[in-house]
């Protein structure tokens, strides 16, 4: 794919490796749909994609509401003629054990700490990949979806909703590439390790400073090294149903 005026969406557009992934492809001349559920987080993006000269749009939307997602690709084809790419990077953390004993009193993960993790990380993963491959399909266009998993992946001690979450957004990138390669559109996934985030920055000093012990590289990860992974898989034309881990040689 030539990035230069394709139309590419990302989810979790406001802050972090959304932002960087958006201002990284509005450098190669791609256009840019900003989702995120932050609307003043959006507009801060959309203004760093605006001085690389590329038209840049903010589109407030609930990933894990399905009438708001449908409304929201719809919307992005009447702005922008077509669809590229998706990146679907909106993702929140609601770490614990399963169950916890301290002091003789038991505590459990409770349903809502579990299904809220796994409403955005992985029905709003869906709901979005769902659309934006309708809408290519619709317009003709060859496209590309790219779902940010994460090395919580293969499974973390106090993460059982966010590694659920992170392995099926992998397999679905995984089947999504095999289903869809028919009508041209590619599908690929990014499992980073510990990447220097607002998200990471919520982690306690002492777990932090753990993880960055466990990284071979013996740092964490930079947002722009995930960002220069997503346009390598839209550049190249060959990846397609394939998980590609940037870790750092860290492995849970």
């Amino acid at each position: 794919m030539d990035l230069k005026q394709s139309v590419i969406a990302i989810t979790g557009a406001g802050q972090g490796l959304g932002q960087m992934m958006a201002v990284t492809l509005a450098h190669e001349g791609a256009e840019l749909a900003l989702l995120d559920v932050n609307e003043q987080a959006l507009e801060s993006t959309e203004k760093q994609c605006h001085m690389m000269g590329v038209k840049a749009l903010c589109y407030p939307v609930d990933v894990t509401n399905e009438q708001q997602v449908e409304q929201v690709f719809a919307d992005i084809i009447t702005d922008f003629g077509q669809l590229d790419g998706l990146i679907n990077n909106a993702g929140v953390l609601r770490d614990g054990l399963l169950v916890k004993v301290k002091d003789g009193e038991m505590t459990k993960m409770s349903l809502e700490q579990f299904n809220a993790v796994i409403d955005v990380n992985l029905t709003g993963t869906f709901l979005c990949g769902r659309e934006a491959a309708l809408q290519m399909i619709n317009t003709q266009r060859k496209g590309v979806i790219i779902n940010i998993s994460s090395i919580a992946r293969a499974g973390n001690i106090g993460q059982t909703n966010y590694a659920a979450s992170k392995a099926a957004v992998a397999t679905l990138a995984v089947t999504w590439g095999k289903e869809l390669a028919r009508y041209g559109i590619r599908s690929a996934a990014i499992a980073p390790g510990v990447i220097k985030t607002a998200m990471t920055e919520q982690m306690k000093p002492e777990a932090r400073e753990r993880l960055e012990k466990m990284v071979p590289v013996g740092r964490l990860g930079e947002a722009d090294e995930i960002a220069q992974t997503a346009k390598f898989i839209f550049e190249n034309d060959y990846v397609n149903a394939r998980v590609i881990e940037i870790d750092g040689g860290m492995h849970f």
